[in-house]
């Protein structure tokens, strides 16, 4: 079974996400995509993406993730953060990066991050070189 590819996104930035999405959906339907409550929501609503849903990331989406990283089930985590605005939940949000350090897991944090992580992605799977 493939590692899972997971999209997060705060409030201002889930449309943003749902049109990169859309856009690099040829990629991201190859693999189980798994996202925080409401950011999958507007992913199968306007990407129309089949989406494992998590809890929201306040009520512990974000921690939901780190814990599939930690079980290495994650090849690569794609979170469009809103930095201009302060989150409640930004403990969690710390935590979700830490992980991935921890696990050597790419995490993309914007859209040109998110874009290299599909161009990655891609090559891998052009390679054969993917470890799913």
């Amino acid at each position: 079974m493939r590692k899972a590819i997971a999209l997060i996104a705060h409030d201002k930035k889930k449309l943003d996400l749902a049109i990169f999405a859309k856009d690099h959906s040829k990629v991201l339907t190859k693999f189980p995509l798994i996202a925080t409550s409401t950011t999958g929501g507007v992913l199968q609503d306007k990407a129309k993406l089949e989406v494992e849903r998590l809890l929201s990331g306040p009520q512990g989406g974000d921690l939901q993730v780190g814990a599939r990283i930690a079980e290495d089930k994650v090849l690569a985590v794609i979170f469009f953060r809103d930095p201009l605005t302060a989150q409640p939940h930004e403990p969690d949000v710390s935590a979700l990066m830490r992980i991935c350090d921890v696990h050597s897991v790419p995490l993309a944090t914007n859209l040109g991050t998110a874009e290299a992580i599909i161009a990655w992605i891609e090559e891998q799977i052009e390679e054969g070189t993917l470890n799913g």
